[in-house]
């Protein structure tokens, strides 16, 4: 491991819980596309197949982070996923697009009795199984000190939400919301057990899988959270906040990608101990009501963003606020240059 790669893990470790030096800026590099093997969690070619892929992309955050000196700290990123492998355990169709549209999963029940029926499945249920031959393989090629990536993570109740036809569901949590609850309970089941076992068998492991950066596994998992937006902040409270608090008193933390309408549920967000780090993708009024609320507690993770939307955030930023700006697939000579001209801006506090 590289002195810089040491020093980076240092940083974003105090940046997520301990002392606050500067905002963090990460440049990555973008993700190979080899559009012969497309998804790997649907397809029945060996796994070992993707392997020269993982294996470029590392070696291209290596190139990035060498030529820029940038707060990355390359891994294992999983190729190709979907949002619905966990979905798909429980037995969900994955449908795919002729287009460039991932693929995603189709509901599989649409009563509460049928989703009473359904037994939690085991960690390595197809198409989980491909998401653990890829993470051996990777470790395999890559060796011991690279850290490897989870894939796709959606919270408990999105898990649920995509298994349960939404329209029915959502009337169910009125109906029989203890056919909900009992669902839900199931996906936090799988959910945890993978990723236990995950941390388990790879030591270095980035729990994270949106935006892209690294967060030491001990302090917490990644999921996102996108169902906040669809229900009030009593519902979010009774059907969703049980399962992250349990997650994140179980890793030691947690990061959560929302990219809901959901600033009404902030303050059931800041009811999850150690929450570590936010994604939001905003909506109006933008990131003033984040950057009020989450000062002080939680790192806000920003991605898909603009060079004056990091200059608007900093001009916002209260002494107290932590941030984390992730550009992703710029070209190497580009990210060279938004680095150079962020960088400084980033030490502003």
């Amino acid at each position: 491991m590289s002195d810089r790669i040491t020093r980076n893990r240092a940083f974003l470790r105090e940046l997520f819980a301990g002392r606050f030096q500067r905002h963090a800026l990460i440049m990555s590099p973008p993700m190979p596309v080899p559009p012969e093997l497309g998804d790997y969690t649907l397809s029945s070619r060996p796994v070992t197949e993707w392997i020269p892929a993982v294996m470029e992309h590392n070696r291209e955050q290596n190139r990035y982070l060498e030529a820029l000196g940038d707060d990355a700290v390359p891994a294992m990123r999983a190729i190709h996923s979907n949002t619905g492998v966990f979905a798909g355990a429980f037995g969900c169709r994955i449908h795919t697009y002729d287009t460039e549209t991932p693929a995603c999963a189709l509901s599989l029940v649409e009563t509460a009795a049928e989703a009473d029926r359904l037994k939690e499945p085991a960690i390595d249920a197809p198409p989980l199984d491909r998401v653990w031959a890829l993470a051996r393989a990777a470790r395999k090629a890559l060796g011991p000190d690279v850290p490897i990536c989870t894939p796709d993570i959606q919270s408990p109740f999105d898990i649920a939400a995509l298994i349960w036809k939404k329209e029915s569901m959502f009337t169910a949590m009125y109906d029989a919301p203890e056919a909900v609850q009992s669902l839900v309970a199931k996906c936090h089941g799988l959910l945890k057990k993978f990723l236990l076992a995950f941390k388990t068998e790879f030591k270095e492991c980035n729990l994270v899988h949106c935006p892209v950066y690294w967060a030491p596994p001990e302090l917490g998992c990644s999921l996102s959270e996108d169902e906040a937006g669809s229900m009030s902040v009593d519902m979010f409270e009774q059907f969703c906040l049980p399962t992250l608090v349990d997650l994140s008193r179980t890793f030691g933390g947690l990061f959560m990608h929302c990219c809901a309408t959901a600033d009404h549920q902030y303050g059931n967000f800041l009811k999850i101990p150690n929450l570590r780090g936010l994604n939001r993708v905003f909506q109006a009024p933008g990131p003033k009501p984040a950057i009020d609320a989450f000062s002080g507690r939680t790192v806000l993770m920003m991605a898909w963003i603009s060079e004056d939307t990091v200059r608007d955030m900093i001009r916002m930023a209260r002494s107290d606020t932590r941030f984390l700006f992730n550009f992703t697939g710029l070209p190497l000579d580009e990210a060279k240059a938004v680095h150079e001209r962020l960088r400084p801006l980033c030490s502003v506090r």
